[in-house]
């Protein structure tokens, strides 16, 4: 089987119901103009489903929220599976077409973790389910593409079998609710910041609302969700009449989550047929800037940036240690506008001190510096009883797999490859400063 179409000539939702009655194993290729999505169907059924923006944040969202205190899916077993899966670039559209199921690194990673008995088989599905649907509904979203029909050759073997017809319905039921929360809420990756002259400790907010402003940190709707384990339609319906009235604003979502399709205030679950292809010009707010304050310490090296807020919940502390001026700078750049306290080394051999000065919640540590290995000042790091627990992550522009073993055996919580984005900090800070 090898077919091909556009979406001009059948809706996304139409294309997914004809392959209701197919017998064959098939994978559904689908490209929007920045965005490829990959939808695995064996006998009518969805077995899997990803796209290509950061399906391994897919994966790490959805095992967060299904994980529980005595749960055996911990920190280290997604770092883990992040080391040994995530490849170190992002799959373009075009190299897709040969991804076979058992090759696609997530699916891999949810199969190693069935294999070691860390997800139990009614735990995965759950999981794949809650991916797949995710995915359907950005799916669904597509006004102008292209597609292709591949048959799968190593037909494998399903951990879950989900209704198409099924999961049609429960996501077109989804996006009508996200339809009533537009046009002031357009894309779940979207970002809420509570006005600092708000105030947010009114009575007449939700506990919810309340919360969110010792959260925020520029993570989005969906990323939120996660932290205060609430399901992310909910969240929005709880944030909306805060955002109507201007108690919080909403910036635009961070690439590359600003490729995937908005929800749009037309949106309908009855198929629409599309006569434009033209690519769609979005265009993008710039976030407003936030004061802070910048001092300068020459004996010791340091350099603080701190925002300028009267909120007196805790300000997360993060310490970077670095010899290159510039990445410091551009580190405190990328965090100046969150709700958090940096602090820059760039003298190397005082990091200790500067460690056991300020208690930092979370260290950024170049693993290359001159004169000292950034393995061994982990290791010295990790050796001090009060900074165990604290999150190490090793910025660096090495990417092989040796020298993730070595940041793993001397304790590192993470790899945060350069040269790096915006998004890419904040999605390491998301994943262990919690």
């Amino acid at each position: 089987m090898h077919n091909t179409g556009t979406f001009i000539e059948l809706s996304p939702q139409e294309l997914l119901k004809q392959l209701v009655s197919c017998s064959d194993s098939t994978c559904l290729q689908a490209f929007s103009p920045s965005v490829s999505w990959l939808i695995y169907i064996n006998q009518g059924h969805i077995i899997y489903a990803t796209h290509s923006v950061e399906p391994f944040d897919k994966l790490e969202r959805h095992m967060r929220l299904i994980s529980q205190p005595d749960s055996l899916l911990t920190d280290e077993i997604r770092l883990q599976l992040r080391l040994s899966f995530e490849p170190d670039g992002q799959i373009q559209p075009e190299e897709n077409y040969a991804i076979a199921l058992n090759h696609l690194p997530e699916y891999q990673a949810i199969k190693w973790l069935i294999q070691e008995k860390i997800l139990l088989p009614a735990a995965a599905t759950g999981l794949i389910r809650e991916i797949v649907g995710e995915v359907v509904e950005s799916f669904l979203l597509i006004t102008a593409g292209t597609y292709q029909l591949h048959e799968l050759v190593d037909n494998p073997p399903a951990i879950c079998k989900i209704d198409i017809e099924e999961m049609i319905e429960h996501c077109q039921a989804r996006l009508q609710i996200w339809q009533s929360l537009t046009p002031h809420i357009t894309s779940p990756y979207q970002r809420p910041y509570p006005l600092i002259q708000t105030k947010l400790r009114d009575q007449q907010l939700p506990e919810l609302a309340q919360n969110l402003a010792s959260w925020v940190k520029g993570f989005s709707l969906r990323h939120l969700a996660v932290l205060f384990h609430q399901d992310e339609v909910q969240l929005a319906q709880t944030l909306h009449p805060h955002i109507l009235s201007g108690a919080i604003i909403l910036h635009e979502a961070d690439p590359p989550f600003d490729l995937l399709p908005k929800i749009d205030v037309h949106f309908s679950s009855t198929p629409q047929y599309i006569t434009q292809t033209s690519t769609e010009v979005v265009e993008h707010i710039n976030d407003a800037p936030t004061k802070f304050q910048i001092s300068e310490n020459s004996q010791t090296d340091e350099i603080s940036v701190v925002k300028d807020t009267s909120n007196p919940e805790k300000i997360h502390k993060i310490l970077s240690v670095d010899d290159s001026p510039t990445l410091l700078r551009e580190i405190s750049r990328f965090l100046s506008e969150e709700k958090f306290s940096v602090v820059t080394v760039n003298e190397p051999i005082k990091a200790v001190m500067s460690i056991i000065r300020h208690k930092p919640d979370l260290i950024l540590l170049d693993l290359n510096m001159a004169g000292i290995d950034g393995y061994e000042l982990c290791r010295v790091i990790r050796n001090n009883s009060l900074f165990k627990e604290v999150p190490i992550i090793f910025v660096t522009g090495n990417k092989g797999i040796v020298d993730k073993v070595k940041a793993r055996i001397v304790g590192a919580s993470g790899y945060l490859t350069k040269p790096f984005t915006r998004a890419d900090l904040m999605k390491i800070i998301f994943m262990h400063l919690n």
